[in-house]
């Protein structure tokens, strides 16, 4: 251990620093990579909007998060652990002294910063689930609503320092209810209030396969700071979390492929895709705490599972356009109920047995945890919506939609004709 700033004795290890600092870029670029996964599945029309939605997503929830959102998440508990103190209010006092509370190894400053990509990318992909008909203003009001009464909250019940859940004994390594439960619960609510798509129940293809695989290919990449990053260590959890996240997408993917090689008689680039991605999800809130052969167990039940999910949207009314519920809804809740059924302090001596090894206790309070943030997430967010359309209606006209969001909102589009 060495002394960082002799200034505030603040002891933080080299390394942890250097591995935060690399995890935080790679989450960082799984926005960007988000934004080609959906652009690739949406219509030509709407692919530069669906981008730059994500980019601009980023940017307002990184200000939000720097004024208010860090202390609401991860400052000291009110209000029975419902909520963080605003002692750190525009960064006030988050510097280069680590803060103990969550890490005694790495600046307090560069906690905020990796905590920062998390708190961005959530809401985004909320957006899958109304691709091409929702409103640039209202969205991004939405977007700020949600993150403030939705996101920060449950961060800090869960990871905030004497939140409710994390006091009961609620364990989520690096997501899967704080992201990936909040988000995919949204987004029905959101497909719910916004109504189908004027092209709903009609064949749409996705206007650009290539852009899916790489977008999916760069959130795999990101993902190993996502989840191995959690461990705020350069130690044998974030390995062990590496290893665990690239197996079970792996399983994910595969078990997926399988699937629709044998209900649709042949493979598809687009599903294995989204199955990569259904069983990055799923490990989220596993990967510090189960090892490596649970979590083939996680990937094929979530590719399995998701695939099973999306198959009823799509003969369902629900117009959630991309399955961002069947992906993260589910793949997230399935992982945090995994994680009370397979999590051994083999692996992480900070966590807890799963039911596997005798504790039914936590077990069922995985599962209490994943009821009472889905509901949550929900409701406040259908409530949201339903606020904001009142007085910014959310629905782009029916001529708005037909033209598509690229030049309604932007006056540009992905394609331009090559001069002669």
């Amino acid at each position: 251990m060495t002394v960082c700033i002799p200034a505030t004795g603040a002891l933080c290890n080299p390394g942890d620093i250097a591995w935060v600092t690399a995890a935080t870029a790679l989450v960082m670029i799984m926005t960007p990579g988000l934004g080609f996964f959906y652009g690739g599945l949406v219509r030509r029309k709407n692919l530069v909007s669906t981008i730059v939605q994500c980019m601009a997503i980023f940017a307002v929830v990184s200000l939000a998060w720097a004024i208010w959102g860090y202390t609401m998440a991860f400052g000291p508990s009110v209000l029975g652990g419902f909520i963080g103190n605003f002692q750190y209010f525009g960064l006030n006092g988050v510097g280069s002294a680590a803060n103990t509370a969550y890490s005694s190894t790495i600046l307090a400053l560069l906690y905020f910063a990796f905590q920062l990509k998390f708190a961005a990318i959530t809401p985004a992909l909320i957006i899958g689930a109304f691709a091409g008909r929702i409103r640039f203003k209202p969205l991004l009001i939405f977007i700020l609503a949600w993150v403030t009464f939705i996101y920060f909250p449950v961060a800090h019940w869960i990871w905030g320092d004497g939140g409710w859940l994390k006091v009961m004994g609620v364990e989520d390594f690096a997501g899967g209810m704080v992201v990936h439960t909040t988000a995919g619960v949204s987004a029905l609510a959101a497909a719910l209030v916004i109504g189908q798509g004027m092209d709903f129940g009609k064949e749409s293809r996705p206007n650009n396969v290539p852009y899916v695989i790489l977008g999916t290919a760069i959130l795999w990449f990101g993902w190993f700071g996502f989840n191995a990053g959690s461990s705020l260590a350069a130690d044998g959890i974030a390995v062990n979390a590496l290893v665990v996240t690239n197996l079970a997408a792996a399983a994910a993917g595969t078990s997926w492929m399988l699937m629709d090689w044998i209900f649709k008689g042949k493979p598809s680039a687009v599903g294995m895709c989204v199955g990569f991605v259904c069983g990055l999800a799923a490990v989220t809130p596993a990967s510090g705490y189960v090892g490596p052969q649970f979590s083939l167990v996680i990937g094929i039940v979530a590719g399995v599972g998701c695939n099973l999910v999306a198959g009823w949207r799509a003969r369902s009314k629900l117009d959630d356009s991309l399955d961002v519920f069947a992906c993260h809804g589910v793949g997230g809740m399935w992982g945090t109920v995994a994680t009370g059924l397979f999590a051994s302090v083999a692996i992480n001596a900070a966590g807890q047995n799963g039911l596997v090894y005798g504790n039914v206790h936590f077990a069922l309070l995985q599962m209490f945890a994943v009821a009472v943030v889905a509901t949550y997430a929900f409701f406040g967010s259908y409530l949201i919506l339903k606020i904001i359309n009142f007085f910014s209606p959310l629905r782009t006209s029916t001529d708005e939609e037909k033209a598509g969001l690229d030049e309604v909102h932007f006056g540009e589009e992905a394609y331009y004709p090559v001069s002669e």
